[in-house]
């Protein structure tokens, strides 16, 4: 990564997103004195314009950005940082500088979906009807779902195939919070796995 830090006058824009979520967290600048100190600290350091110095975010707050990757854009004068965050980013406590909610995949939508399903306690809800007859049930209808997955995949019928795949992933989804865990930690799971 050679970067073009004359366009700025020795600075360079730094997107920084989730890396989970790719939801955008922040804006900043760096200097090679902060891009330096953020590779080597693993934790991002910004220049800032204002006080003229580096500074480490979460440096007061506690709240760090633990940068997982490094990118330079196609003109080599811009930076994107995916980093997981140790708490809220914004300095008003919101997990982003731009205030929107963060953003989620339907994946995470259709968790909530779900959850929201259970807690409500709805009598005719089949999502609330299976989680109430407990992990055991829950767990025969996954192992069921697995295996009408596996018979539509021997066959060439590709919307039968999709529809069993959604079926299992919705099982799954009522699993894991049966289990109390989130899709979050399964993707994080994943995501340590993809790195040794």
């Amino acid at each position: 990564m050679q970067l073009d830090f004359k366009k700025g006058n020795g600075l360079v824009p730094v997107v920084i997103q989730h890396f989970l979520s790719k939801q955008v967290l922040m804006l900043g600048y760096m200097n090679k004195a902060a891009l330096a100190k953020t590779k080597k600290e693993k934790r991002v350091t910004l220049y800032s314009r204002s006080k003229k110095r580096l500074w480490t975010k979460g440096e007061t707050s506690g709240n760090f950005l633990e940068v997982e990757s490094i990118a330079a854009d196609c003109d080599q004068d811009t930076l994107l940082i995916l980093a997981r965050p140790l708490g809220p980013t914004c300095h008003t406590g919101q997990a982003s500088c731009f205030g929107q909610r963060e953003a989620k995949g339907f994946v995470y939508e259709l968790q909530d979906v779900i959850e929201k399903r259970i807690e409500d306690g709805d009598a005719d809800s089949y999502t609330r009807q299976l989680f109430d007859r407990g992990i055991n049930k829950i767990a025969q209808k996954v192992g069921e779902e697995a295996v009408e997955l596996v018979i539509e995949a021997k066959d060439d019928n590709r919307d039968f195939f999709v529809n069993e795949a959604a079926d299992l992933l919705y099982h799954y989804l009522i699993l894991l919070k049966a289990k109390n865990i989130r899709f979050e930690d399964v993707e994080a799971s994943l995501l340590g796995r993809s790195k040794g």
